[in-house]
């Protein structure tokens, strides 16, 4: 068992705590009157969580130089071939390109090179941000399943799925491994398998960005997820530059709402379109409303 990993036993169960994808992670499972065989099985399904977290993060951060990112990135224009797993999130970063008119888009990463969220004004210029847009563009990439061709000078980041991904593949672990009611949280992003064993729901805190009073929400089940700039932003002359960023401009949506929190069947879902409503700017709740979803926003 990892060191980092702790799991605790309460009047509603069990918790396990551990840090993945730079976020504090829990694993909920509601399981108040167990047997000794069964809480073997409990504790063993969140060390089989977490290391499939971990397993995840090395896979797919782009901050390694030993995974299949950083060998797409380093690839200079020749041809990469994607394990199963690897394609079929290839195939559905491509999908929600396609379905956002290019809104979500995962070459948009190397704008990192001119934004950087730190707090402070330091706000790039117009021609640097501009020569960075002839790298992005997800249609540029070749793609035909297995094989991904990437232009020199571009790169992927599945920062905008890959939490949201493992929270679903880490919920199916542990519903497989657990007849027990479970919800799996990574830094807000979150999904359950159904109700508490009370029937009831799972409550759920939301920060406020604010410093005003955090929202409780419940779920039942499905997946909710947040995207908003509590942490990583800009701030000069009183405007506030959000980390959400226009993949065909460049630009920071400094007329977006600071959160949107939204509940879909799973976390990648409830993440793509938080991410798209963000991406709408001042139009984010009309978006939103459009699509007929449960969501929370802060101005």
């Amino acid at each position: 068992m990892s060191e980092e990993l702790k799991i605790n036993r309460n009047k509603n169960g069990f918790v396990g705590l551990f840090t993945a994808m730079a976020s504090p992670c829990q694993v909920l499972v509601d399981a108040p009157v167990v047997n000794l065989e069964q809480e073997a099985n409990i504790r063993q399904a969140i060390q089989d969580v977490q290391e499939e977290a971990e397993r995840i993060e090395k896979k797919f951060s782009r901050y390694r130089d030993d995974n299949i990112i950083a060998e797409i990135n380093k690839s200079n224009g020749q041809p990469v071939n994607l394990d199963e797993e690897s394609a079929k999130l290839m195939d559905f970063a491509l999908q929600c390109f396609e379905l956002s008119d290019g809104l979500f888009d995962i070459t948009s990463g190397v704008l990192r090179n001119v934004w950087h969220f730190d707090g402070s004004d330091n706000i790039p210029d117009e021609t640097s941000i501009k020569a960075c847009l002839p790298n992005i563009g997800l249609d540029k990439v070749q793609w035909k399943s297995p094989t991904l061709t990437l232009l020199q000078g571009m790169e992927l980041d599945l920062g905008g799925i890959g939490k949201e991904y493992a929270v679903d593949r880490c919920l199916q672990i542990a519903s497989q491994a657990c007849n027990f009611p479970v919800l799996i949280n990574f830094g807000g992003d979150l999904a359950c398998n159904g109700p508490r064993n009370n029937k009831q729901s799972w409550q759920v805190g939301i920060e406020s960005v604010g410093g005003g009073k955090p929202a409780r929400l419940t779920l039942k089940q499905g997946a909710m997820a947040t995207s908003g700039d509590a942490r990583r932003f800009l701030l000069k002359n009183g405007v506030r530059y959000s980390h959400i960023l226009n993949p065909k401009t460049g630009q920071s949506m400094i007329d977006a709402p600071s959160s949107v929190t939204v509940t879909a069947p799973t976390c990648i879902q409830a993440g793509l379109m938080a991410t798209l409503a963000l991406l709408q700017g001042a139009d984010a709740e009309a978006f939103l409303k459009a699509q007929e979803i449960q969501y929370w926003i802060q101005k």
